[in-house]
């Protein structure tokens, strides 16, 4: 438990800037991946093990609160996708490109890059729960 206490207060103790800004978003977005990918597989799993619950979880997924867990869930796939590839990048094609001022440039830009893909993203899903969870938009 000291373990887990000691990484945690050296992710919040250290002040660094656009990198550690990165590297704890990366680590929350991939989180986040990572509990979806469970809950999708045990609700998957409802199917055949328990196909009476299955309907059950698909109509919680329509209320509002799963709809915004879901818009929550896109932008950590895409800024987890593009920091990623940002990190990729930089580790096999330019290693030489590991100075601080680019560091803080990349970073910068892959968030730039998830924003842009996310806010379409966003907007149609939550036109989506507003059209169907409360009638507007004519729904």
């Amino acid at each position: 438990m000291s373990y887990l206490k000691t990484t945690l207060t050296g992710y919040a103790g250290y002040r660094g800037r656009e990198g550690h800004w990165a590297f704890l978003l990366h680590r929350v977005t991939g989180l986040g991946v990572l509990l979806f990918l469970a809950i999708h597989i045990i609700d998957t799993s409802f199917v055949y093990f328990a196909p009476h619950l299955y309907d059950e979880v698909i109509q919680l997924y329509r209320s509002t609160i799963f709809g915004l867990g879901e818009i929550g869930l896109v932008f950590c796939l895409f800024y987890h996708g593009a920091n990623g590839l940002r990190i990729a990048y930089l580790d096999k094609f330019a290693p030489k490109d590991w100075t601080i001022e680019k560091t803080r440039r990349s970073a910068k830009i892959a968030l730039i890059v998830a924003l842009v893909m996310w806010v379409p993203a966003a907007g149609w899903m939550g036109y989506n729960i507003l059209h169907h969870n409360y009638g507007l938009f004519g729904g």
